[in-house]
């Protein structure tokens, strides 16, 4: 199951990201829908283009991260049996964060503008949910991609219906 669903998310997500950097000139922007739109950006950094540490030390933290969660992961399934769905959100994080991960080092390398591991994130998804009467977005200005959606759908999914089991899992007990 964790296998399948890495591996679904990996293939939608590059599929989009790759449609996107060869059909979009970068920067550029298509309306789907008033409240939709494809914007082809380019994310040098983490969430939002926040830009904390080194690009490779980024890309290296994000490998660590991944595999630390494919660890928790096998560790969940094989030795505390825990829930279906808290793992598949756990396998939708991983997805997420390798995707972002392939994006740092192979894209800088194949569109030619990097070298390996210094490779930028694409991102897509724009959604001007709300405008003031002139026009400008009050809500939502960030653009983001398939990948960083799983990561957020799962963390969501996981602080509202899992977080019982995650505490569980990390051994706290609730104080009552």
């Amino acid at each position: 199951m964790v296998a399948g669903i890495v591996v679904s998310a990996l293939l939608i997500d590059q599929a989009i990201k790759l449609y996107i950097a060869t059909h979009y000139a970068l920067g550029e922007s298509r309306e789907v829908f008033s409240w939709f739109w494809l914007c082809y950006v380019e994310n040098n950094g983490m969430a939002f283009g926040i830009e904390w540490f080194s690009k490779l030390a980024l890309t290296l933290f994000r490998l660590i991260a991944v595999g630390l969660l494919g660890w928790y992961t096998h560790t969940l399934i094989y030795k505390q049996h825990a829930k279906t769905g808290f793992i598949a959100t756990i396998a939708f994080i991983i997805a997420g964060a390798a995707g972002n991960i392939i994006d740092c080092v192979f894209y800088g390398k194949i569109f030619g503008y990097a070298g390996w591991f210094y490779g930028k994130v694409v991102d897509m998804f724009y959604f001007p949910l709300i405008r003031n009467s002139a026009g400008e977005v009050l809500f939502f200005r960030p653009v983001f991609n398939f990948a960083d959606s799983c990561i957020t759908c799962a963390v969501a999914v996981i602080l509202l219906f899992y977080l019982k089991e995650m505490n569980q899992e990390s051994g706290v007990k609730k104080q009552e």
